[in-house]
Formats: C-alpha cells, sequence, structure tokens
C-alpha cells in the first residue's frame, strides 16, 4: 500500500470528510477502519489498520522505563482514535482533532507513502518549501549515496 498525491476535500456539517476515490482504492481489501492521530506538524494522519498496528507495536514496545521513551508514546498515541468508513466511504474526523489542525470546511488529502495526512490548505503551503536548492540538498543528503548504492542509478560523469 503506498498512497500519493493531493486531493482537495470539504467537511460537511457533521464533520464527515469523503475519502477521495484513489486513496481509498489503496486501502488494503476489505479494510474499513482507519486511525486518526494528531501529527507532528499541524495535520492529522491517516493510517490504515494494518500499518497502524506495525507503528503502534513500535511504539508501544518502547521501553517505558526511559523519560524520553515515555513522552513519545504518551505524547503520540494520546487521542490516536479507530474510525470507520460509513457505506458512502466518509470518515468522521474526531472534533477535537479537527480543532488541532485548523480543519474547518476545506482540507487537503496528502498521501504520502504508508499513510494520509489531512491539512488546511493555507497552513499546508506555508510548510511546503519554495527552494528548490533546499528540497535538493536534503534530498542528496538523506537520499544521495543511498540511492545510488540500492537502486543501482548510473553516475553521470562527462
Amino acid at each position: 500500500m503506498h498512497f500519493t498525491g493531493e486531493h482537495e476535500c470539504k467537511l460537511d456539517a457533521k464533520g464527515r470528510m469523503l475519502l477521495p476515490a484513489r486513496l481509498k482504492a489503496r486501502l488494503p481489501e476489505g479494510e474499513h477502519t482507519l486511525v486518526v492521530l494528531r501529527g507532528f506538524e499541524p495535520c492529522l494522519v491517516i493510517y490504515p489498520q494494518s500499518a497502524w498496528q506495525k507503528i503502534y507495536d513500535q511504539v508501544a514496545g518502547l521501553n517505558e522505563f526511559t523519560a524520553e521513551n515515555r513522552l513519545l508514546q504518551r505524547s503520540f498515541l494520546r487521542g490516536a482514535a479507530e474510525c470507520e468508513l460509513d457505506g458512502q466511504g466518509r470518515l468522521l474526523i474526531p472534533k477535537s482533532m479537527a480543532t488541532y489542525a485548523g480543519l474547518v470546511a476545506d482540507v487537503l488529502a496528502v498521501g504520502v507513502a504508508n499513510r494520509i495526512e489531512l491539512w488546511e490548505p493555507v497552513q499546508y503551503n506555508q510548510y511546503l518549501t519554495t527552494d528548490a536548492a533546499a528540497l535538493s540538498a536534503a534530498a542528496e543528503k538523506i537520499l544521495g549515496d543511498q540511492a545510488t548504492r540500492d537502486f543501482n542509478f548510473p553516475l553521470h560523469r562527462n
């Protein structure tokens, strides 16, 4: 499962959002339970139950006798809510979470690998980098040698 793309959505008066068809199609077959939690940035993060279980196991399995681990467990896991897609493919966003992310009416659903992020569109644009050189430097730092090694990208030399 992998999620990609930016999808414009709307919250209805009851706080429900129709999950875009392209994202819904990427859910594991028969999986209608999603886990919604607060993101590290002011957005919400949605995981399919199967992907969430792996993350939960990793975070819950941390040594609870370390203060840093307890802080991560407490902060990351608080408020995680299991939400079911209804018959029309809508997801009810808990009100406290919508408030945290500033979601009122317009929502941008962004596919990011194993998760979907829900952003208020103006905030999302503020978090994107518009500096191509900074983005290139980050990609080189994070993926540079790894991409060449793992994917056998040819080195272009003149």
